[in-house]
């Protein structure tokens, strides 16, 4: 099958990758050095999935028709790698595969002429080098049509990505978008202190610190009338408990996905995007936390605390000790 991956980032790169090892025609778009990595000596591929170099076809935007398409891009990116590609991704299906709560509606404003279907990935990749991608955590990639149930569409693409890693086609594909972003929750405290996501759930201060917008954006997800989705683990009868639970007790679910990770450092894809020297997507993270409290008429102020922290590195360069985030997080 032809295949269209846009955004050749550690998700993006390792879908191509592995639909390039399983027998696929794959076409990447990618910049700057780690497009001209992939030309010269392809994707260097490792980790939980195992080793492959692909060898794909890569450019800034795509060339090629292809069958099934992938957007892989970050939030903020979104829109602008689908008009630049709108005339070959017009008129198919496309996966947009992108934390927060934005992606569908982006892609279908965007270009209305595509058969858009969400993804949400549940694996973790580090883009470690340009040309090298590491799955630090295997985990199953979710695909949605919005509220109901998934499209024939849908079907028809979590079949193909079924044959190279865990996918399942889902029902309230919204629901599932918000369980994940409770999940995303742990990735704006390693990108304030620059520490991995397993050392900052086992610091106690910044432990109780995810904990508390951890809460706060269940709380948030509940007041807006969310029916949270069925995503590792999580559930609208186990969010819900969480959401009620004293410090202490709600501590446990931060260390259970703790406990998941492993061994190897997960840096999240903000301190990825921090230390590329690029802007983060934490204004879909932690602020469409905020963003959906305000709807609401609430407030979130640790979710806006963590908002201001990122940015505020992204700014000046330099990460914050345990001692700083405590202090500045209300």
């Amino acid at each position: 099958m032809q295949i269209a991956v846009v955004g050749g980032g550690a998700i993006g790169g390792t879908i191509a990758a592995l639909l390039d090892r399983a027998g696929h025609s794959v076409e990447l778009t990618a910049r700057g050095e780690h497009l001209a990595v992939i030309r010269q000596s392809g994707i260097r591929l490792t980790g939980g999935w195992g080793a492959h170099v692909a060898h794909v076809q890569a450019n800034e935007v795509l060339t090629t028709s292809a069958e099934l398409a992938f957007v892989c891009t970050k939030a903020q990116d979104a829109r602008p790698a689908i008009l630049a590609n709108a005339e070959l991704l017009g008129g198919r299906p496309v996966v947009i595969v992108q934390n927060g709560l934005e992606a569908l509606r982006t892609a279908r404003e965007a270009l209305p002429e595509a058969d858009w279907i969400g993804g949400l990935a549940l694996y973790a990749a580090s883009y470690l080098a340009a040309g090298e991608i590491s799955v630090t955590t295997t985990g199953v990639t979710y695909l949605g049509s919005g509220d109901g149930e998934p499209s024939p569409a849908t079907r028809s693409a979590t079949a193909t990505l079924a044959t190279v890693m865990p996918a399942e086609a889902i029902a309230n594909f919204t629901g599932a978008q918000w369980s994940k972003l409770i999940v995303n929750q742990v990735n704006a405290m390693p990108a304030i202190t620059g520490l991995s996501v397993q050392q900052t759930i086992e610091h106690p201060e910044l432990r109780r610190i995810i904990t508390r917008s951890m809460q706060e954006a269940v709380r948030t997800g509940f007041a807006v009338g969310t029916r949270f989705g069925r995503v590792q683990g999580l559930s609208q009868v186990l969010l819900r408990a969480f959401a009620l639970a004293p410090a202490g007790l709600a501590e446990r679910l931060p260390l259970r996905m703790r406990a998941r990770m492993g061994s190897t450092p997960n840096p999240g894809s903000t301190l990825q995007s921090i230390r590329r020297g690029q802007p983060t997507e934490i204004d879909y993270l932690n602020g469409a936390v905020v963003a959906e409290a305000a709807s609401a008429g609430r407030e979130a102020p640790v979710n806006a605390a963590l908002v201001d922290l990122v940015h505020e590195v992204e700014r000046t360069g330099h990460f914050l000790t345990p001692a700083a985030v405590a202090r500045a997080v209300p």
